[in-house]
C-alpha cells in the first residue's frame, strides 16, 4: 500500500496536474494556479530510561500491528513538537513527563504514511501511573540493551544514538558505584571506565615486567630481590598483574586473592624476604602500572577526570587488601 496521490483540487475541485516548480515536478490545480507541497510528516517518540530498562509498546492497529516501538505518534496542528511527544507518551503508557533533551532526528520512508522525521525526546517521568492506552496492547520496559525488534528502524537507531550518548555517564556511575559498594561480578555487571587500561596491561604485561625487574633488582629496599631469576622475577610480575586485570574487570573472588596474597606472604618468610621488601615489591609493581598507563596518553578526553580518580580508587582498593593478606600470612608462617 502507498500513500495516495491527489486528484481533485480541495478548493475548486478541478483536477490536479503535475508540473514542474523548478527542478521538482509537483501536483498543480491549474484553475487555481497553486502548487501543492507534500512536507515529511513529523512524528515524535519519547525515550523514558529507568535502570538501563527503556519504555516499550506493542501496537494495537496497523500499521505494524503487535510489533514494539517507543512511545510515538503525529504532531497535530497547534501544538509544539514537545507538547506532542509528552502527549503520545501519555495517552500510551498512562505516564506524565518533561523533556530531558533531543535524543535523535531521522528521516523515513514509510509505505503508509509517505516521509517521516522522527524527532526522538529523552523523557523523564514526572508522574502518572503505567498502562497501556487505547492505542496499545501493552506497556512495559526491557533491558535498553535487549530490546525486541521495533516496529520502525528510526526507534532503533534513536535508541543506539542514546546509548552511545549515555556510554561515559554510565561508565562513570558503573565504576564509582563498583569501587564503593564492591559488588560481586554475579551480582553486577559493571561497565568499567578502567576497561581501557585493562587493555594496556594485557597488552604490555611483558614490558612492564622488565621495568619492574630492573627496578627490583637494584632497589634498596629489596635487596632480597637482587639475587633473584629474572624468569622467576617475570612470571612474579605477571602474575601479580593478571589478579589485578581480574580485579578491575570485575572477574574475581574475594576469598581466592585473600588465599593466594596469604600463601605468597607465607612462603616468602619461609624463603628469607623481609615483610618491608614484600611490601616495596608490591608498591613497585603498583608503579609500574600507573606510570605505563599514564605514557600511553590515555587522558585526553574530559571524562579522563573521572577514569583517573576511578583508576586510584581502585588501585588503592586493590594493593591495600593485598598488602593487608601479604603481612597476614607471612605473619601466620
Amino acid at each position: 500500500m502507498s500513500k495516495k496521490k491527489r486528484v481533485f483540487c480541495p478548493f475548486c475541485s478541478k483536477k490536479v496536474i503535475t508540473k514542474k516548480e523548478g527542478d521538482v515536478l509537483r501536483e498543480f490545480c491549474p484553475e487555481c494556479k497553486i502548487y501543492f507541497y507534500e512536507n515529511p510528516l513529523p512524528v515524535v517518540s519519547a525515550i523514558v530510561v529507568k535502570n538501563r530498562e527503556v519504555l516499550l509498546v506493542k501496537r494495537r492497529n496497523p500499521p505494524y500491528k503487535g510489533k514494539w516501538c517507543l512511545p510515538s505518534g503525529f504532531a497535530e496542528i497547534g501544538e509544539s513538537i514537545h507538547d506532542a511527544a509528552l502527549r503520545e507518551l501519555e495517552e500510551e503508557t498512562g505516564i506524565n513527563g518533561k523533556i530531558i533533551a533531543l535524543a535523535d532526528v531521522d528521516s523515513a520512508r514509510n509505505y503508509f504514511y509517505g516521509d517521516l522525521i522522527f524527532l526522538t525526546f529523552e523523557v523523564e517521568q514526572t508522574g502518572g501511573e503505567l498502562r497501556a492506552g487505547d492505542d496499545a496492547l501493552e506497556a512495559k520496559y526491557f533491558s535498553i540493551y535487549k530490546t525486541p525488534p521495533l516496529a520502525f528502524k528510526s526507534n532503533t537507531k534513536a535508541i543506539e544514538t542514546f546509548i552511545k550518548s549515555k556510554s561515559e555517564y554510565w561508565a562513570i556511575l558503573d565504576s564509582f558505584s563498583s569501587s564503593v559498594l564492591l559488588k560481586s561480578p554475579k551480582e553486577y555487571k559493571p561497565n568499567f571506565l578502567s576497561d581501557k587500561l585493562v587493555e594496556v596491561i594485557e597488552q604490555n604485561a611483558g614490558l612492564m615486567a622488565e621495568h619492574w625487574i630492573n627496578d627490583v633488582t637494584q632497589n634498596k629496599s629489596t635487596p632480597s630481590y637482587h639475587q633473584q631469576s629474572h624468569e622467576v622475577l617475570r612470571e612474579r610480575f605477571i602474575e601479580d598483574a593478571g589478579q589485578y586485570v581480574n580485579w578491575l574487570t570485575g572477574n574475581y573472588d574475594i576469598k581466592i586473592i585473600k588465599e593466594h596474597y596469604h600463601q605468597l606472604g607465607s612462603r616468602r618468610r619461609k624463603e628469607g624476604f623481609k615483610i618491608s621488601e614484600l611490601l616495596s615489591a608490591l608498591s613497585l609493581i603498583r608503579k609500574y602500572i600507573w606510570e605505563f598507563a599514564l605514557s600511553q596518553g590515555m587522558w585526553t578526553k574530559t571524562i579522563d577526570i573521572y577514569r583517573t580518580l576511578e583508576l586510584d580508587r581502585r588501585m588503592v582498593l586493590f594493593f591495600d587488601k593485598v598488602s593487608y593478606y601479604v603481612c597476614r600470612g607471612y605473619e601466620s608462617a
